[in-house]
């Protein structure tokens, strides 16, 4: 019994410490995460003013770019999947697998071959354990990323839609990541970045009262879009890396908070079972005194006769 008793107390100790680790983990999450959410929030109105602009431009001119110009038979996309470089997030980095899944399905029914590129190890990992072929990837930054980190992705994805004819060239360019809505909600999802759907920023616009500006372009449309094609993919990259930031530290934070509270509910069940225990070796110890005090009295009793 008091084997017993001391199994539960090292356990009690075990998870108390566990308990203590996730704790300033739940801690730290919720504290970067407010870091994340202004970095979002100040990405958010060059992002739209850009997305305007190149919307403007392709409006007011006849011009033929990989940036606005729908292929008539796309046959090659890029999928750019954003995972987490850590665990201990719940399903954050699984549901972004899941949705980059179910886009490579769709995508391969309508006759696109896909290729893909990843951000975060996780990513990396789940392909690399399926021996599935990466075109590239890139670790080290999905928990605070920076513009400098977005170019460096956006770089080969750039050359890919551009050299849609050559070698490697892709027609279509889209992204997974996942979309932070809120402390409690983060949801995967994926966009197409390029080409640019110029009715779907027009109906954004008129739904929300704005008018596109009228712009003259000077030396040409063409070259205005060749200037402005590398920094909308990378805003939009570094936009989405920005959401899949808070979005990780927000499933970390709710990992870590479930993780807690469950150890604190083991510790009780723990402490429940070692007084248990204890308290039955009292009992058994008691038992044992007064067995051994009542044989001690018969035997006395026996001798005096």
């Amino acid at each position: 019994m008091g084997a017993q008793l001391r199994v539960y107390k090292r356990r009690i100790q075990a998870v108390t410490a566990t308990k203590k680790i996730t704790k300033a983990m739940e801690m730290i999450a919720a504290s970067r995460i407010v870091k994340a959410q202004r970095k979002v929030a100040a990405s958010q109105p060059y992002a739209t003013e850009l997305t305007r602009a190149v919307t403007a431009v392709a409006t007011g001119s006849d011009a033929n770019h990989p940036l606005t110009t729908e292929v008539e038979t796309p046959t090659r996309a890029a999928v750019l999947l954003v995972t987490s470089d850590r665990g201990l997030a719940g399903g954050y980095s699984s549901n972004a697998i899941k949705a980059a899944e179910r886009l490579r399905e769709r995508l391969a029914s309508e006759g696109k071959e896909v290729d893909t590129y990843i951000v975060g190890r996780k990513g990396v990992a789940y392909y690399g354990f399926r021996e599935r072929k990466v075109e590239d990837s890139w670790t080290g930054f999905t928990d605070n990323p920076a513009y400098s980190d977005a170019k460096r992705v956006a770089a080969p994805l750039i050359e890919a839609i551009q050299n849609e004819t050559a070698e490697g060239g892709v027609d279509e360019l889209h992204i997974v990541f996942t979309e932070f809505v809120s402390m409690m909600t983060q949801n995967a999802v994926d966009a197409r970045m390029l080409p640019l759907s110029l009715d779907d920023v027009a109906e954004e616009s008129t739904r929300k009262g704005e008018i596109l500006p009228l712009f003259e372009f000077e030396p040409s449309a063409e070259d205005v879009l060749d200037a402005l094609l590398p920094r909308y993919v990378e805003s939009r990259i570094y936009n989405a890396l920005l959401q899949a930031a808070a979005s990780e530290h927000a499933a970390r934070r709710r990992a870590m908070k479930s993780a807690t509270d469950n150890a604190g509910d083991l510790i009780k069940s723990l402490s429940r079972l070692a007084n248990a225990a204890r308290q039955a070796e009292i009992t058994q110890e008691i038992s044992e005194i007064v067995g051994g005090a009542s044989a001690l009295a018969d035997a006395t009793a026996g001798s005096d006769k």
